[in-house]
């Protein structure tokens, strides 16, 4: 993967933390630098963690299914961008109801946005990355791209609200994102081999 592309997809993945540290900055009110640097740090550190995880279990037994992986890695994209972009027309009203600074509330969120990077590591091994050089370059990047988009979101959300974080549709464009880089995974695999 070229670094233009790593970069695209560690910007989708991190869409979902953004969205989040949108919320939780708007519940927050006024910039607390210690719940600030928790939160993203729990972002970057399982947006970083999971596609390791996805990468390590599917590397097991992606030579099974080596004549569909790019088939398999289009699907899990082409599903975790649809599902983004489903999730971001739906219409959510701003809710205080949940406390983002408690450590249960912070890992719920660290762990739910970082589902889908566990799924793009699975796509790691399906495109024939095999070792973990291969790989290392890309969790780092989507490490601290999600660390750096969930500061950013959680300053945005302070200073900014609720009206603003609807108007950018973070959801809607990394799901964008992520349909568009499976897609060129397909297109290269069925037409550029």
């Amino acid at each position: 993967m070229t670094l233009l592309e790593i970069g695209l997809l560690a910007i989708g993945l991190a869409m979902d933390c953004f969205a989040v540290s949108i919320t939780s900055g708007i519940f927050l009110k006024k910039i607390q630098w210690r719940p600030i640097l928790v939160m993203a740090l729990a972002f970057g550190f399982f947006q970083a963690a999971m596609p390791l995880l996805g990468w390590m279990g599917a590397s097991t037994f992606s030579h099974l299914i080596q004549h569909i992986d790019h088939w398999v890695a289009f699907s899990i994209l082409a599903f975790l961008g649809g599902r983004m972009i489903h999730e971001s027309l739906k219409k959510e009203e701003c809710r205080k109801t949940f406390d983002p600074t408690h450590p249960k509330t912070i890992l719920t969120m660290a762990i739910a946005t970082s589902i889908d990077a566990m799924a793009v590591g699975v796509s790691f091994a399906f495109i024939g990355l095999k070792q973990l050089s291969d790989i290392s370059e890309s969790i780092l990047i989507i490490g601290l791209v999600s660390f750096l988009m969930s500061v950013i979101g959680l300053l945005f959300g302070i200073k900014c609200g609720c009206g603003y974080a609807q108007k950018i549709r973070a959801e809607l464009w990394g799901g964008v994102i992520l349909l568009a880089i499976g897609t060129k995974i397909l297109i290269e695999h069925l037409f550029l081999q």
